[in-house]
């Protein structure tokens, strides 16, 4: 290696440590006080980011803010089924940091593991949507009321690979609000993109964050196990972190052009139905 290449590879290398995405952004992550969204806000303001984490998890949410620093991120309790929380969130975050560029509408609930629609009662369903959909309702309206006047923003949503696939466990409740959610995304994005407002969602398949893993009554290990074992891409498994990158790209200036999208993080999976196959060496064992 001659010496211009080994100090062009150095100042590309520096230049990669400063590609900072996010730099003067604000944002707000609703469930940000575990998972997906502490994953998410830790890398934002990796990448320059001033955050406020709204959730329900005072001491989880204020450990964060400890752990980061006030200077780049603050907390707020939030309960995104009270309109005048998600309110107070965004006021509140104005107040702070001057202004709001992006929403994650990450916070939700996956309800009772219920299989069958013989088990469903009305506060089973409402229990879901009321954090699921009505939450995400309530985040969409107070962001674009500070994000229309200046003419842009991000507003994101957490959805579910169980929008372009079914039928896998997760319960009816669960999956219909979060294609009621996909569905809002798509039809909030035709309304806002006049204003320069890009609303998009990431779609994860199974992670074991504590919301999963207390949802399916279920340890760590075990639930890596199954995930990885029903995952179509073999060598790799999806965690927090990936749907935080996901979330990044969508939210930074690297997707300026990307709105009305449903990002799916599966490893393949909605595109891989082995049933048939499954079938076929069950019902004829000597013919495989």
């Amino acid at each position: 290696m001659d010496l211009l290449t080994h100090y062009s590879l150095v100042l590309l290398g520096i230049w990669e440590e400063l590609n900072i995405r996010l730099e003067g952004k604000v944002a707000i992550i609703t469930g940000g006080a575990s998972g997906i969204g502490a994953a998410t806000a830790r890398l934002f303001v990796q990448h320059g980011a001033k955050v406020t984490i709204a959730d329900i998890q005072n001491d989880l949410g204020n450990s964060l803010v400890k752990q980061i620093g006030t200077e780049h991120i603050t907390f707020v309790h939030c309960n995104v089924t009270i309109e005048s929380d998600v309110q107070n969130a965004v006021d509140a975050t104005i107040a702070k940091f001057g202004k709001l560029d992006i929403m994650f509408s990450n916070a939700g609930v996956l309800g009772k593991p219920i299989s069958s629609i013989l088990d469903v009662d009305y506060d089973t369903i409402k229990d879901v949507f009321d954090v699921n959909v009505v939450g995400a309702f309530f985040c969409a309206k107070h962001d674009a009321r500070v994000m229309i006047p200046n003419k842009k923003g991000v507003i994101l949503f957490t959805a579910s690979a169980s929008t372009v696939v079914y039928g896998t466990g997760v319960s009816h409740t669960s999956t219909s609000s979060k294609n009621a959610v996909l569905g809002l995304s798509k039809n909030l994005g035709v309304e806002l993109g006049k204003y320069g407002i890009r609303v998009n969602c990431v779609s994860p398949y199974c992670i074991s964050t504590p919301l999963m893993l207390n949802g399916f009554g279920i340890d760590k290990q075990k639930a890596d196990k199954w995930f990885e074992e029903g995952g179509n891409l073999k060598g790799a498994s999806l965690d927090e972190q990936d749907v935080a990158n996901g979330v990044l790209y969508l939210a930074s200036d690297d997707s300026k052009y990307m709105s009305g999208h449903n990002l799916i993080l599966d490893g393949g999976f909605n595109t891989t139905n082995v049933a048939l196959t499954k079938a076929y060496k069950k019902l004829f064992p000597s013919n495989d």
